[in-house]
């Protein structure tokens, strides 16, 4: 990992926890190419779900948006474990998809998803910025609040 990475890393308070095994029968993260795909990473802290329920009915805006960023260090994590550790191999992130378990009328989607935004672009600089979709649904695998993937180049 480039020492530019690490810093930020280190500035934001963040240790990058081990990749998460999958939970099914899937692989946590593919390549293809360049291009790799990691799979829905949910808010794990520690190994255990820090945010369950929904947006708007269960859990505020705050609690949402740091679900998010957990959701971005873990995909950071799955592209460490891909990418043989070096973080710098990252040439963008093309995009990530995140996903609201929300509560009736709660429109904030977008709000909540800039948590991971936001922390992938503040590690990552400009190779972090990226398109994205943030949606809204009835519930998400295990009760967790946000679930985010992500399609990031690398070289």
């Amino acid at each position: 990992m480039s020492e530019a990475i690490a810093g930020r890393l280190k500035e934001l308070g963040i240790a990058l926890p081990d990749a998460a095994a999958p939970a099914a029968n899937y692989l946590p993260f593919t390549m293809s190419g360049n291009l790799l795909f990691v799979s829905g990473q949910l808010p794990l802290e520690n190994g255990k779900l820090a945010a369950t329920g929904l947006a708007g009915t269960d859990i505020d805006l705050a609690t949402c948006q740091r679900a998010a960023e957990l959701c971005a260090i873990n995909i950071l994590a799955q592209a460490k474990a891909a990418l043989g550790g070096d973080l710098s191999r990252i040439v963008r992130v093309i995009k990530l998809n995140g996903f609201v378990a929300s509560g009736p009328g709660f429109t904030d989607q977008h709000l909540v998803i800039n948590g991971a935004s936001n922390l992938i672009a503040n590690v990552l600089g400009d190779a972090g910025k990226h398109a994205r979709a943030a949606v809204g649904m009835a519930s998400l695998p295990l009760n967790a609040t946000v679930e985010i993937d992500a399609i990031i180049e690398f070289a």
